[in-house]
């Protein structure tokens, strides 16, 4: 066998099947499109599951890809053993409805023993015990001995999750050799021990289960193998684990280097060294796929591994941040294969060194107080952390719950995780109910009654025209006590009702963009709507105030959007997709939708980026925009399925869930998205866009607040007015504002130095007279007094001149500063040792005037709310010091 790098193993599995006629689809994102039940991929079919399920159409009847996952279940026992890790790379070939057993069972065989030219002799396999198609083609189509072949039962070899798609299947294993076995007799494929390693297996999914427990065949069967390519490593580079394995090794070996240690010279130090290779590596991939660090979902995934990672190095003696060091190997010796690692390196070690920084500043608090609760429990004899004070540390101090679960576990405690989950299903119960408290419900206007037939949804038409002739369906009316909604037959003047129609012009609010406004006029009346809301069902509700006459049930009625609150509202939206794209093009492709609000006065974006943006960066972004809008691009809807949108590279929010026909707005060939929102016909429409505020809204999203056309103009109008009264306040016209001003201010500047130094000449001289009122306590010279000083800094550089004066000295002195008392107190170094102390002393006088403050028994200041007291504040002083040194 040749020692084939991991990296040209994944070309030679990827190279082979495309020699049989499969599609080479590149690794999918890390993130799960379209799949709320699992927060990262996992397996390497799991990207698949729409082709394997019909719902999407694949690409080809044939795929081959090399799958990045994650898996976090084992993650305690990561580094413990040198068996788990979270990052994993699966090989896999895939058929949809096109070959099956008879093809997959020898092309496997063939690139085991003819491509990476494994000894047949180190080679078993094992079937599902009743799968005598699959027996057979081993046996008498590949020309595998009987003694090689196992048959293993359910829990082994039968792929199945619930009911739907499932079938036997057939895993291939390499012989490591007796020296790994377990010495058993009976040891053999199957056994637990390390001597037989499967690494490759084969699904045949034939059987569709159904509810009732039976098995029904499919149509057509589907292959799906996964190979996992670490594994596949450690067989060829005869290596003993995939921390051995040479690229896996290279980042471990730079982990050794950083942290000065020798790997395999202590168990507790290789821990740390294994959990830092494995995390880094995940962390690499996942930031790369546009996750970042949070307190939820996989942002907490991602924050848990990076900050577990952070916690081993600091056990290694690494006290700086360093991941993003060791983050640099990782896309060094993966780039090849996935070159987005390097073009996105920069963004990948900045996120990686500001969370490094952020959670040393955490670990820095917890740590102290998580000692602190053990040294308490261990006092009172208790066995744990209480659920309430782990649940205070993660709360205010965002620090991480197995980070105090493995700091308890190092003195011997457990932590009551049960109590934990109480107090942080309570916190959720309290958000909830503060929600409903506020108000907060799906259309703000309560739930719809019984007797609204929630299945036939409103037909909307307001992409195409901004009127409409309909039907009145329903009238609803709120209760005054309750605000709860309630059919009504009639609404009239001066009312506000919320009207159903069978069709409507009015764009619903969702997805960001707020609810048209407008009226509907019947026969008998006029309505003003003032807000459009939409069900989960589609029905669209319009919140109207009857301004003339009356409106009934059934009537005729014609709506009318208006179109230059739509249009205003239209260039905020096809605005915010240019945004969104300069953006990517100026910060990078890590950034992100977050979040987004669009009305008719402004636009709000949230997006993921880690650091506030440069004026110049924000000068590019809208440059940008505006570029766009004055091209003139034209702005096109098309409606197309979900898997077409995706191939035609627009782009998508991760966690939205999409219906089979989707809606693409491009603008021009800049920008492509799915958007069900109402939009302009061209760029230009959108006249001038303007920049109005970038702020963090929390860890590693930003906020952009953006206003175009009239509100753009208006802004710009603004400015212009003020930049004129500037030009008339300093008489100078627009132009030369800058070099005036620069002049005014550096003129300001020179005056404040001369009346800074004046009022320093002042106070001096105030001191200096002051210094003939000293009186003696023993050896020392003893000053309290009030001085003129119009700050504290006066006060001090006067109390300097006069200890220096005075030596050896003790002084306090007091000035009244508009309604405040500031209060300083020296010794000199022979006082100090006599047992003079000014930070008692500032104390106790500071008390007197109302206020507090202390210092050193050198020097000492303080602050006090009540002038009135400043007399006996320094009598009280004097009394003092007589204690201290008389």
């Amino acid at each position: 066998m040749q020692p084939y790098s991991l990296n040209v193993i994944r070309e030679k599995f990827l190279a082979f099947f495309e020699s049989k006629a499969h599609l080479r689809l590149p690794s999918f994102p890390l993130v799960p499109r379209n799949d709320p039940s699992i927060l990262l991929i996992n397996a390497g079919m799991t990207p698949l599951k729409p082709y394997f399920t019909g719902a999407e159409t694949p690409p080809a009847p044939r795929v081959t890809t090399c799958q990045k996952c994650i898996r976090t279940p084992d993650i305690e026992r990561v580094g413990k053993t040198s068996r788990h890790g979270t990052y994993f790379e699966m090989l896999g070939n895939f058929s949809f409805g096109d070959y099956f057993k008879k093809d997959i069972i020898p092309w496997a065989w063939e690139f085991c023993t003819k491509v990476m030219e494994i000894p047949e002799e180190k080679l078993f396999v094992t079937v599902y015990l009743d799968d005598d198609e699959a027996y057979d083609i081993w046996h008498k189509d590949v020309g595998l001995a009987e003694s090689k072949i196992f048959r293993l039962g359910k829990a082994d070899n039968f792929w199945e999750h619930g009911t739907g798609p499932c079938g036997p299947c057939s895993e291939i294993y390499f012989d490591r050799g007796e020296e790994h076995g377990c010495d058993s007799p009976t040891c053999q494929v199957g056994c637990d021990c390390d001597r037989y390693v499967e690494f490759w297996n084969l699904v045949f999914t034939q059987f569709n289960k159904e509810e009732d427990g039976s098995y029904t065949p499919l149509a057509k069967k589907n292959i799906d193998t996964g190979a996992g390519l670490e594994r596949f490593a450690v067989i060829m580079q005869g290596v003993e684990n995939l921390f051995e394995v040479d690229t896996v090794r290279a980042i471990l070996d730079y982990v050794c280097v950083q942290a000065k240690v020798t790997y395999g010279a202590d168990e507790k130090t290789d821990v740390a060294i294994r959990v830092i290779t494995d995390h880094i590596r995940s962390t690499t991939m996942m930031i790369s796929d546009g996750i970042i660090p949070s307190n939820e979902g996989r942002g907490y995934v991602l924050r848990r591994l990076l900050r577990r990672a952070a916690r081993f190095g600091r056990m290694l003696g690494i006290e700086n941040a360093f991941l993003f060091d060791v983050a640099a190997i990782v896309i060094r010796e993966s780039k090849t294969a996935y070159p987005e690692l390097e073009k996105r390196q920069d963004y990948i070690i900045k996120v990686i060194r500001t969370e490094e920084e952020r959670f040393a500043e955490t670990i820095a608090q917890g740590t102290a107080i998580v000692e602190q609760m053990i040294t308490t429990a261990k006092k009172n004899n208790r066995i744990n952390l209480s659920g309430e004070d782990i649940f205070k540390l993660h709360d205010t101090f965002g620090f991480p719950l197995d980070l105090t679960r493995e700091i308890a576990a190092e003195q011997g405690l457990d932590i009551d995780e049960e109590g934990f989950r109480a107090e942080m299903n309570r916190q959720k119960t309290m958000a909830r109910k503060a929600m409903k408290d506020r108000g907060g419900s799906a259309w703000g206007q309560g739930a719809l009654p019984e007797g609204i037939d929630r299945d036939l949804a409103t037909l909307f038409t307001g992409y195409d025209s901004l009127t409409e002739q309909s039907t009145v369906r329903a009238i609803l009316v709120a209760d005054e006590a309750t605000e709860a909604l309630a059919l009504t037959d009639l609404a009239v003047q001066n009312q506000i009702v919320t009207v159903l129609t069978e069709r409507t012009p009015f764009y619903g609010a969702s997805g960001g963009q707020v609810g048209d406004v407008g009226t509907i006029e019947g026969q008998n009346g006029v309505l003003r709507v003032t807000d459009t809301t939409k069900t989960p069902e589609g029905l669209y509700l319009h919140v109207a105030l009857v301004e003339q006459g009356s409106l009934a049930l059934g009537d005729a009625v014609t709506l009318t959007v208006d179109r230059t609150v739509r249009l205003s509202t239209a260039r905020n939206h096809t605005t915010t997709h240019i945004l969104h794209k300069a953006l990517r093009e100026v910060l990078g492709e890590h950034v992100a939708q977050a979040g987004s609000a669009v009305s008719p006065d402004r636009l709000r974006f949230d997006f993921t980026h880690f650091e506030p943006m440069t004026i110049a960066e924000k000068a590019t972004v809208e440059a940008k925009v505006n570029a766009i809008i004055l091209d003139n691009q034209a702005v096109q809807t098309n409606v197309m399925t979900l898997d077409e949108a995706r191939h035609s590279g627009a782009m998508a929010l991760f966690d939205e869930k999409y219906g089979d026909r989707v809606r693409v707005v491009s603008v021009g060939n800049y920008s492509q998205e799915l958007c069900g929102g109402t939009h302009l016909k061209n760029s230009s429409e959108a006249g001038l866009f303007r920049l109005v505020s970038e702020s963090g809204v929390a860890a590693g999203v930003r906020r952009i607040e953006a206003i175009t056309g009239q509100a753009a103009l208006a802004w710009v109008n603004e400015k212009e007015d003020l930049l004129e009264k500037a030009g008339q306040l300093i008489k100078a016209p627009a132009h030369e504002l800058p070099i005036r001003l620069e002049a005014l201010l550096h003129r300001t500047r020179e005056l404040e130095k001369q009346i800074e130094a004046e009022q320093a000449r002042k106070t001096a001289g105030a001191a200096d007279e002051l210094a003939s009122q000293a009186f003696k306590i023993g050896p020392f010279n003893v000053l309290a007094a009030r001085l003129d000083a119009p700050d504290a800094d006066q006060l001090r550089l006067a109390g300097d001149r006069l200890r220096d004066k005075l030596t050896p000295a003790i002084l306090i002195l007091a000035a009244a500063q508009a309604d405040k008392v500031a209060l300083v107190a020296m010794a000199s170094p022979e006082a100090v040792k006599a047992g003079a102390n000014s930070g008692n002393l500032i104390r106790e006088a500071a008390k007197i005037c109302g206020g507090g403050g202390g210092g050193r028994p050198d020097m000492a200041q303080a602050g006090g709310k009540d002038i009135s007291k400043i007399d006996a504040a320094l009598a009280a002083a004097i009394d003092l010091v007589k204690l201290q040194v008389g």
